[in-house]
């Protein structure tokens, strides 16, 4: 175990977050409402740690094998994670707590957008930029945008790649070298990004609610600059553009990437089309606004229909992609419809997108998988293959998405229970950690609007089942196996 590697490297990574620090000093010092002297704070403290960490280890460029690839991506986010949450405790205002100060930091990089801060119409724009700005970075993945550097820093990049992309496919490459990958990768989503910011502010957003939601858009992560979220812009073409743009954002970045490559050849809507995971997302999202539409038109929740069906649309697409914007108070609604759209995030987005919850493409497979043994039931002797597209699966990949939910799931009930046991009620606790442990958001309950009042060693918690959540448990849990760390 290259151990003294691994920590070279992670200075290396935490030298550059901390160039990062300096955008929101930037913007603090353009509208000239605070925050400027924390941030710079932070860029000296963050640019400390990373320098100490690499020069303490810079001789050494061993080759990392996977599991040293997975002991950065886990290291890396804890320690940006941590460096992250500084500027937060700086603040006057809001006075957080230290618990509080890393919920909202981890609730920025892994995209969640669950948060403890009320009253963000008053906060200094710097601050408000830095939340943003945070669940941008953390949309594709910072370990993803390290690969793409990866000749500066002398290792192999798939074991990086293959410990944060998430998936049955993501052992799938677009072209042979990683950090060529890596570059497609955040060309598309820094394109993306540009695209909506631009979208916004035609449709009537300032420069800076534009640029700033656009990147909680395209990340999926679901944090805003005004406490009444999307809602705050009460615009029906911004619904729309938040819509369209959640949706592409919820698909396989790799899948856009192979669509736009045949563009010439006339080949971009053959891709989507014949993409077996796409075509089961879109079917979920029709049939999850076709049962919601219904459900709130029979009750005649709001006083049109067509504002029925807009805000439905709205927030089936931003809950069941694990966004979390909101145009109202969803969970006000009736019962069902937030109960249903909350279960759906469960699914959350295609696999190799910046999604949570547990992944279109796994669904997909556990629904065939579930049909396959219905019919062998029948017909014991009955040779069924499954098949993804063309290609049978190997029964490897199945088992281990069978792995992956027990995993979920037993993460899930051990947060749950750990939360309960911190004083929050049952329904509560089972809203927060379904909120974080898929990278949601809000929920019902306490926690339909934010986390202020959930106590700070629930938070603790929650925080971890974010981060489990965001890595794909199995990234976390294989550092607790034995057979891991010998050699």
């Amino acid at each position: 175990m290259h151990i003294l590697s691994i920590v070279r490297i992670v200075g290396i990574l935490v030298m550059c977050f901390s160039v990062a620090m300096l955008a929101p000093a930037f913007v603090a010092l353009i509208y000239g409402d605070g925050g400027g002297k924390a941030f710079m704070q932070s860029f000296v403290i963050s640019l400390i740690v990373g320098t100490t960490l690499w020069w303490s280890c810079h001789s050494h460029k061993q080759e990392l094998r996977s599991r040293e690839g997975f002991i950065i991506v886990v290291a890396f986010w804890v320690v940006l994670g941590s460096l992250a949450s500084i500027p937060f405790m700086l603040f006057e205002y809001p006075d957080l707590t230290v618990a509080s100060s890393f919920f909202e930091a981890f609730s920025g990089l892994t995209t969640t957008g669950a948060t403890t801060i009320v009253g963000l119409d008053d906060l200094p724009k710097a601050i408000l930029f830095y939340r943003q700005l945070l669940q941008w970075m953390g949309g594709m993945g910072i370990i993803v945008l390290a690969v793409a550097i990866i000749p500066l820093l002398g290792i192999g990049g798939m074991s990086l790649y293959r410990a944060e992309m998430s998936g049955p496919m993501k052992e799938q490459k677009m072209r042979p070298r990683i950090a060529e990958t890596a570059k497609i990768l955040w060309f598309i989503y820094a394109s993306l990004t540009i695209l909506c910011a631009l979208a916004y502010y035609l449709a009537g957003m300032s420069p800076f609610d534009a640029i700033s939601h656009s990147f909680s858009t395209v990340s999926i992560g679901g944090f805003s600059t005004h406490d009444a979220s999307i809602g705050y812009f009460n615009d029906s073409w911004i619904n729309l553009i938040t819509v369209v743009f959640l949706w592409i954002s919820a698909c396989n970045f790799a899948l856009h990437f192979r669509a736009f490559s045949e563009i010439n050849k006339g080949g971009f809507f053959k891709i989507y089309r014949n993409d077996p995971e796409f075509r089961f997302f879109v079917s979920i999202q029709v049939i999850l606004i076709l049962i919601c539409s219904a459900v709130m038109l029979s009750h005649s929740y709001f006083e049109t229909t067509w504002e029925n069906i807009e805000q439905v649309i709205f927030q089936s697409v931003s809950i069941s992609t694990t966004t979390g914007y909101t145009t109202s108070d969803f969970s006000a609604w009736p019962s069902f419809v937030p109960m249903l759209l909350i279960i759906a995030s469960f699914i959350g987005g295609c696999a190799g997108s910046v999604g949570g919850g547990v992944r279109v493409a796994r669904i997909l497979v556990l629904y065939l998988q579930g049909k396959r043994e219905l019919k062998l039931f029948v017909h014991p002797n009955l040779v069924y293959p499954i098949k993804w597209g063309k290609r049978i699966l190997d029964e490897r990949v199945i088992g281990s998405i069978w792995a992956f939910f027990s995993a979920y799931l037993l993460v899930f009930i051990i947060c749950l229970l750990g939360v309960i046991a911190c004083g929050v009620d049952v329904f509560n606790a089972f809203n927060a950690v379904l909120a974080c442990i898929n990278n949601l958001g809000p929920a019902m309950g306490i926690v339909n609007s934010n986390m202020v009042e959930i106590p700070d060693s629930a938070k603790c918690i929650l925080t971890i089942a974010m981060v489990c959540g965001r890595l794909e448990i199995f990234t976390l849990l294989a550092l607790f196996s034995p057979t891991f760390w010998k050699a």
